[in-house]
């Protein structure tokens, strides 16, 4: 199926064009034009900006764990262990043991989207939840996880076309970005939808609905739980989608693709390594190894350096542990031809070098770069039209 449906703007940016990147990887900026390097540069001021903001909701997010584990030291000896097991995992590099495949098919409760939302695609929207069957990989974190009842609950949106079921795109928000509506218009989800696909948006752990009472902002609970919580929100960020995934191939779904936005293009490319169903991966200006990304993010990398310090946890033995949920210690599971990377060169929160080590990980698959940052995706039309030129093999032939 092909559409003549025109590309809409979602947000008005300068058109100035990126390109896809050669076989040595990413332009130096000798190779780029002088409005290209002014693009760049602009954006990466302010993308300082923007990610100072986020830092310092992360540490806001991290500080009371941070704290508790300065005055208790019990809590500190449990987290020294709990890093201890997901090193010891992710030294295995084997994601049937990191992240244990869902057995059944959820039990999916839809009731219809609000009107905007239907407006939006001009079709049927509706809004899934079921109960999520995540158990955390480490016996210690289990008991933690059962009281979580609000983030135990799995949230997503379908739009779906009356002739059903078609090729699915599947999007993951980023950190703090859940709402439906902004990814609905930032991605635009309409002119994919018009083009023939269903489109289905994945509620990330403690995000939305899933976030827990008393939680300050969508997203604090990512973060709020140590690094062992971290390890296991991830583990059941792809545990929960995968289970999406069964949904869908029960209902008929056989082609599905995944996109996925910063922290949702970290958990698109690990779902990428443990699950072998998907037609086709993008991450999109994706956070690769978070242990570098937060040592460089100011405010929060302070607070990391003072828990290092104190709870005598050594940046080596954070890295192992992290190295659990890192797509990079995994080989992926979609082949080499269906995997897309997108990259802001002037992008400050996941720098380009970021998905430049995911690219060599990948064995070079395609990789396109746009002069703008991580929330300006200038050309984004451009590459919108590349994603979809990307998916046609593969989705519809």
């Amino acid at each position: 199926m092909t559409s003549n449906v025109d590309l809409p703007i979602p947000v008005p940016v300068p058109d100035v064009p990126g390109a896809d990147a050669g076989y040595e990887g990413l332009p130096d900026r000798s190779d780029l034009t002088a409005l290209q390097r002014l693009t760049v540069d602009a954006s990466a001021v302010a993308d300082i900006g923007l990610r100072t903001a986020i830092a310092s909701l992360v540490g806001a997010s991290m500080l009371p764990t941070v704290a508790k584990s300065i005055v208790r030291r019990s809590d500190l000896h449990r987290e020294r262990s709990n890093l201890e097991f997901y090193a010891e995992l992710a030294a295995r590099r084997d994601p049937t043991a990191s992240f244990p495949a869902p057995t059944d098919v959820p039990a999916v409760t839809t009731r219809p989207a609000n009107p905007v939302a239907q407006y939006l695609a001009h079709g049927n929207v509706e809004n899934l939840r079921f109960e999520s069957s995540f158990v955390p990989v480490n016996p210690d974190m289990r008991k933690q996880w059962t009281r979580l009842e609000r983030n135990n609950v799995v949230w997503a949106q379908h739009w779906r076309h009356d002739d059903g079921p078609r090729p699915t795109l599947c999007v993951i928000h980023g950190f703090m970005g859940s709402p439906y509506l902004f990814n609905g218009l930032f991605f635009s989800l309409p002119w994919f939808y018009k083009t023939g696909y269903d489109v289905l948006l994945y509620t990330l752990p403690f995000h939305g609905r899933r976030a827990e009472r008393g939680s300050p902002f969508s997203g604090y609970g990512f973060f709020s739980q140590g690094m062992a919580g971290f390890a296991e929100t991830m583990g059941q960020a792809v545990h929960d989608f995968r289970s999406v995934v069964n949904w869908l191939r029960d209902t008929g779904v056989d082609r599905i693709a995944l996109t996925g936005m910063s922290l949702g293009g970290y958990t698109s490319a690990l779902v990428a390594s443990a699950d072998d169903r998907l037609e086709a991966v993008i991450p999109n200006v994706p956070v690769v190894t978070p242990e570098s990304t937060f040592d460089e993010w100011w405010p929060a990398n302070k607070l990391i350096e003072m828990g290092r310090k104190f709870g005598t946890i050594g940046r080596d033995e954070s890295a192992a542990a992290s190295a659990y949920h890192c797509a990079l210690n995994y080989e992926p599971l979609v082949p080499r031809d269906r995997r897309l990377i997108i990259t802001g060169l002037g992008d400050r929160l996941a720098p380009p070098e970021q998905a430049q080590a995911l690219w060599e990980h990948w064995d070079r698959c395609a990789l396109h770069w746009f002069p703008g940052n991580h929330i300006l995706h200038v050309s984004q039309p451009e590459y919108l039209r590349r994603i979809n030129r990307f998916l046609r093999p593969v989705m519809w032939d």
